[in-house]
């Protein structure tokens, strides 16, 4: 099945948040059912990592309501809660240090990964994840711009959208 987004590519955790979006003003959301979550591992990149099944899917909306509440500045607790399914075991390998993700229940490990994005993006510059500025949009992205300054999830939809909006207001 393709992938219905209208915006790909952000980093695990933002594009977890990325699978629910708005079009012509009604609410849409991927993760309604087993295929939609099969769309999104292959999307992500872990069909050979994850199965496509209900507990799998339960585990992934457990951890995308809690990146959302972090994002939204609400409290850790449940982000802490799907960490605690696993955890990075570093070892000394014959080739040289490693590092080893271990999710016991792989039901958890795509849900895990995008928590752990998420620690990762906010150790490396929390003020570059942001929300669309775009009244009518709920999707996030990280702003990899040289300035900081992006505003929008795509100028070619919400940015033109909002300027040729201001553009019309002014000329009313």
């Amino acid at each position: 099945m393709h992938d219905p987004r209208p915006h790909l590519g952000e980093p695990l955790a933002l594009d977890l948040l990325d699978t629910r979006w708005n079009a012509h003003g009604q609410p849409q959301d991927l993760l309604t059912d087993v295929t939609g979550l099969g769309v999104w591992l292959s999307s992500a990149g872990l069909t050979d990592r994850a199965n496509a099944d209900e507990a799998t899917l339960n585990a992934v909306l457990s951890a995308r309501s809690a990146i959302y509440d972090v994002v939204r500045h609400a409290a850790p607790a449940a982000l802490n809660e799907v960490l605690d399914r696993g955890r990075i075991r570093r070892a000394l390998t014959d080739t040289g240090p490693s590092q080893v993700i271990d999710v016991p229940d792989t039901t958890w490990l795509p849900a895990w990964l995008a928590a752990a994005n998420l620690l990762d993006l906010l150790a490396e510059a929390p003020d570059r994840i942001r929300q669309c500025a775009h009244p009518d949009c709920v999707l996030f992205f990280y702003d990899t711009s040289k300035n900081g300054t992006r505003r929008w999830h795509s100028m070619s939809t919400c940015g033109n959208r909002t300027k040729a909006a201001r553009h019309y207001a002014k000329k009313v």
